[in-house]
């Protein structure tokens, strides 16, 4: 089996400084493999990639979001800036909950300008400007719906947790298990890196509920996760792109006819994710100058660019 191969090439004044390796799948609008480079077999770790499933779990399960809005926000990995923690705030305020409730741990907005904006008001840590607190709201709004109870809601044995296993295990057409904690406490699946890719080729082209998260991400790309943020910038750029990265440099991400990639990078940079993610778009055809911008993330010297991480030449 084929372990991680050099990807992303860390440029610094002409001299390269280091390589990236990873693995990465490219899946055509009929669902077959079209490239696949390294391990795309073996189980791994989306981290927050599999967040849209898991609100199609959600939804399944009974939460109500009128808002496709909320619907994009408790698919995020935010950047805790004001209008991201004002809607989660709100989606716990509807069901009767308060931000204790949360089960994620405190941590600082993604965003440093929104981290400085609270310890300038003498603020410190919260779960509610944690990056994952809207997904957290939602299953909270989701237990309350189905009267199920909050407190153990994060149990890998929990109604709500067994409800987003089956879900996610549908849609990467896998068998999935509960084999680890992911960093805001929730339990984490585990799937191939071929299953990720299909999971969001079924939320492309899906006509239900799951196509419902997909158009509210592509709706509401801001709230997926903000200002500067690769998932952002990225279906801003291309029409009809639903994507999702995951830490540990995961990203994935769909086409609206069902062509799909993931990728992983094997010492989880994230600086590794954008070239594959820009360079696995133009192999399929979509260019644009909004892509050039982000195909090679600069390399800092003493605060300017003195260097780029850019794809290899033979990876697509």
């Amino acid at each position: 089996m084929n372990g991680p191969v050099p990807l992303v090439e860390v440029v610094r004044d002409g001299m390269r400084e280091g390589l990236h390796h990873g693995s990465v799948v490219v899946l055509g609008a009929d669902g077959s493999v079209l490239r696949a480079v390294g391990d795309v077999d073996s189980p791994m770790y989306p981290r927050s990639s599999n967040k849209p499933a898991q609100v199609v779990g959600m939804l399944r399960a009974g939460l109500e979001l009128p808002d496709d809005a909320d619907v994009a926000l408790a698919a995020a990995s935010h950047n805790g800036e004001p209008d991201h923690v004002r809607r989660a705030r709100e989606v716990l305020r509807r069901h009767g909950l308060a931000e204790d409730a949360l089960g994620c741990p405190p941590d600082w907005p993604l965003l440093d300008s929104a981290r400085d904006a609270l310890i300038a008001q003498g603020h410190g840590k919260r779960p509610i400007t944690m990056n994952c607190s809207g997904k957290h709201a939602a299953m909270l709004a989701t237990c309350v719906l189905r009267g199920w109870s909050t407190e153990d809601y994060l149990d890998p044995r929990h109604p709500l947790q067994v409800a987003l296993c089956d879900a996610v295990a549908d849609l990467c057409g896998e068998q999935v298990r509960v084999t680890a904690v992911d960093g805001c406490g929730a339990p984490l699946f585990a799937m191939s890196l071929t299953g990720l890719a299909r999971m969001f080729r079924n939320l492309a082209l899906s006509g239900d509920l799951r196509r419902r998260v997909a158009d509210s991400m592509r709706g509401h790309p801001w709230l997926v996760a903000g200002t500067g943020r690769l998932d952002t910038e990225l279906m801003r750029a291309v029409p009809g792109l639903l994507s999702k990265e995951g830490a540990e440099g995961v990203f994935a991400f769909a086409l609206p006819d069902g062509r799909a990639v993931a990728v992983k990078i094997a010492d989880g940079a994230a600086r590794g994710r954008a070239p594959v993610a820009v360079g696995a778009l133009r192999a399929l055809g979509v260019d644009g100058t909004a892509l050039d911008a982000l195909a090679e993330p600069p390399v800092l010297g003493g605060g300017r660019p003195v260097g780029a991480a850019r794809l290899l030449p033979d990876v697509f």
